[in-house]
Parts: C-alpha cells; structure tokens; sequence
C-alpha cells in the first residue's frame, strides 16, 4: 500500500532547503507527496519565529490538525524548525501532546525514519532504504514531485548564527555558526542541476560568515569560485549578507565571476547610531553608506536590497527619520519592512521595554514602505524599452513568470515552453514591484 506524506512550510528560504532534506529521505522509503493533510500518513510542520505572526500560524496549523490525529491515530505528526529549536520545546510538547516527534532546525530525515521504524509505519523494505539512506552522505536532490520542476532552489551553506543581534532568536533556536563543506555543497548542487535547476541561492543567516568557523576554511568568497565551475547552474545568487563581513574580496569576486548575480542582500536594519547599537549590530550608519558606495563602484547596475526594523525599543521620532534619511539619500532596489515585534530569550526582550505603540509602529512601517514604492516605481522605470535577460521560472495565470539578473520580477506573455529557458526580453511597463514585456 503506497503511502503519504504532507509538508507544511512557513518561514525563509532556510526552511524550504531543510524541508527538502526530509522530504527526499521519506521518498527514498517509499513515501509519496500529496498536498492533502487528510490522505497524508505523516504530516511535518516546518515552522518559524522570526516574528510573532509566524509562531501564531504554526500554533494555528497544529490546532487543526487535531481532529485529523483524532480520527486517525496511526497518523504521524512531526515538527521541525525554529517553534522547536536546537533544545527542544518543553511548553510546546505540553501545549500539543498528540505531536509524535519534535525536530530541531536544520535536521536531516534520520530522525524522523527511525520514529517510523521504532513504530512499524515502515514496511521491512522501507526499513531497508531508510537504513541505507542513514549511512550514505546523500545527494540532498530534490523530492519526485519537485524533479524537473523548479528552475531556482536554495542552498545553506552555514547554519546558526554567531553574531547574536539584541532582537534576533537564531542563536539561540538555530545554534552557533556551522559552514558546511565546500565538497558537501558542490555535490548537493550537481545533484540539484542534474534535476533541471539553473540557479542556486546560497544561504545562510550570515553567508559572509561562511569559513569562519573553520581554522583556515575557506571564506564565502573562495567558495563562490568553486561552485562557479559547476556544470549547468547558470546563475549565484547568496544571501543574507551582514555589513561587518561583506568585505572587498567578497565584492570583487561578485564582479569577477559571470555566474554570480549582480544582487546584493544587506541589511542595514536601521538609520540612527544609537538604535544601531541597541539593535549590537556593529557599524554605524555611515558605515553602512560607505559599503553601499563601494559596492556600487566596483559593480556596475547592481541592485541592492535591505530589511529594515521600525519600532525598536526607545526608537525616537527623530530616530525613525533617520531611517528615512538614509533610504531616501541611498535609493535602495528593495526594502523589507518590519515592525519590531519582541522574540522570547532575545537580549532586546528581557533589557529593552517595547515602548513604541503598536499604531505608531504600523504609521513608521506604512511611511517608509510608501517612500520605497515612490522610488522604486522611479528605478523601474529605467527599464523601459530595454531589453533584459530573464530566467524563466514558471507559468503565472496565463503569463511566464521570471527574474532578470538583478532579481527584478518581469513578466510576459508567449506561447513558446519557456520553463528554465532564458529569454530575452523588452520591457513594455513597470511598477514597483513587477515589470511587464514582451520576449523577442
């Protein structure tokens, strides 16, 4: 009898890749996907906390599963990701006793086969994969339903987090920095070009940090040239970078190396010193101007993104205008706007008092987030009548969907296959957010 397996993911792109892993490990036992919760035979919660509405959708996925777990009570529940995190979830196993297994960030799938197998959910040949899939390193490809589908996939590359921002969780539910192999890595991507991916998006919480925790290693930068050679990728892309180690090997590589995208992700967080500070994120705001101008100098047309918090403990008026400042003067490609939201076991949760009104903080995230619609609708229109290269990804309600080397979203319509296939194309409009064109 075939049997099933449903994933539900919430969270960064950290998770899809974790998500993969387990996924191709049930496969290789036997299971087959299906997007329905009810026919699944086990259900895996890959989940997030990065912000309160993350950990709420989690809670909420989990309650309506219980009727599911109720009626059927061979079905096997599994969680995973940063709602569990690296010691383990006391209250959250309290709150929700009929979840059958509880999975730290960044697990692999031998956890969750040896639960099937302890509790004879594996047939003996499903047993015999699962324990050959246990001694091998794996290839970490794509699971069947993904094969030959996806055209862009992520990579991580280091796990956890030094650093330890004042209103970040990561060390604590993701652990210390751990850079993978650079033979690790290069397999996985051969694996996943093998299966028709033309881009890869290498990852970590801090990708600038790759190496550091190896006496020697090689750096993030060392690694770009080495997975530069791998057969079929098309096109690099690594995220998230931190201001403090994106240093200029790093950029002169991303100039060097055709593979490599001209897209940067930094995040500057925010515009005032003193918050800067309170946030321990290490530089100040001018810094942070002087990164994006180097950045700018030795790559021609890169386009740069950024997050920004609003908010913060004790952030002033005057403060918050200086996160205006700063973006107004820089004219960043992309701004991804937060409200600061308080993070159990965070340096800002138990020393700084969330003192900035909820309205307040929804007024700061709707002015900046107006300021970036104004600009970026003013970069966009640059393109007009250009014609840019696009990787195709997908078919989007009657039009194909895909990126430009500078991840600006265009779409067209033809009636050529144009999944995985770049194309050449003229831009017609343009809007903040997508552009629209035609493909030669």
């Amino acid at each position: 009898m075939i049997k099933y397996y449903h994933f539900w993911i919430e969270g960064c792109q950290m998770n899809y890749a974790d998500a993969r892993q387990v996924a191709v490990a049930l496969e290789r036992a036997g299971y087959r996907a299906t997007d329905q919760a009810e026919k699944a035979d086990v259900i895996l919660l890959e989940t997030c906390t990065v912000r309160r509405s993350a950990e709420d959708k989690a809670y909420g996925r989990l309650t309506s599963l219980r009727p599911i777990k109720e009626r059927r009570s061979d079905l096997v529940i599994a969680v995973m990701g940063c709602l569990v995190g690296i010691k383990g979830n006391r209250s959250l196993q309290a709150r929700f006793p009929y979840v059958d297994l509880f999975m730290p960030p960044s697990t692999d799938g031998a956890p969750l086969l040896a639960y099937l197998q302890q509790h004879d959910a594996l047939s003996h040949e499903q047993a015999a994969l699962a324990e050959r899939y246990a001694i091998q390193d794996g290839d970490r490809a794509f699971s069947a339903y993904e094969n030959g589908q996806m055209v862009s996939a992520p990579v991580a590359v280091v796990y956890g987090c030094s650093h330890a921002c004042t209103f970040c969780q990561i060390p604590n539910k993701r652990g210390v920095e751990r850079s993978r192999p650079v033979g690790d890595i290069a397999r996985e991507i051969r694996a996943l070009a093998a299966q028709g991916v033309k881009e890869i998006t290498l990852l970590g919480q801090i990708v600038d940090r790759y190496g550091k925790d190896v006496p020697d290693g090689p750096n993030l930068a060392a690694l770009l040239r080495a997975i530069h050679e791998v057969d079929g990728i098309q096109r690099i892309r690594f995220l998230t970078s931190h201001p403090n180690w994106m240093n200029d090997e790093l950029i002169e590589t991303v100039a060097e190396l055709p593979k490599v995208c001209e897209h940067i992700e930094v995040p500057a967080q925010a515009g005032d010193d003193e918050v800067l500070t309170r946030m321990k994120r290490g530089y100040t705001a001018d810094d942070y101007r002087r990164l994006i101008e180097r950045i700018r100098e030795r790559i021609p047309n890169v386009s740069i993104a950024t997050d920004i918090i609003v908010g913060f403990p004790g952030e002033s008026e005057a403060q918050f205008q200086r996160t205006c400042d700063l973006l107004a003067e820089l004219r960043l490609d992309v701004a991804h706007i937060a409200k600061y939201s308080p993070r159990p076991q965070t340096v800002a949760e138990r020393t700084l008092p969330d003192d900035v009104p909820p309205e307040e903080k929804e007024r700061r995230r709707k002015t900046l987030d107006d300021l970036q619609a104004q600009m970026v609708s003013e970069i966009n229109s640059r393109y007009l009548g250009q014609t840019v290269e696009v990787l195709v990804e997908s078919d989007h309600k009657g039009k194909w969907r895909g990126r430009t080397r500078t991840n600006k979203l265009v779409f067209f319509e033809d009636s050529r296959e144009w999944q995985g296939e770049t194309a050449e194309v003229t831009i017609k409009w343009t809007g903040p957010w997508s552009m629209l064109g035609e493909a030669s």
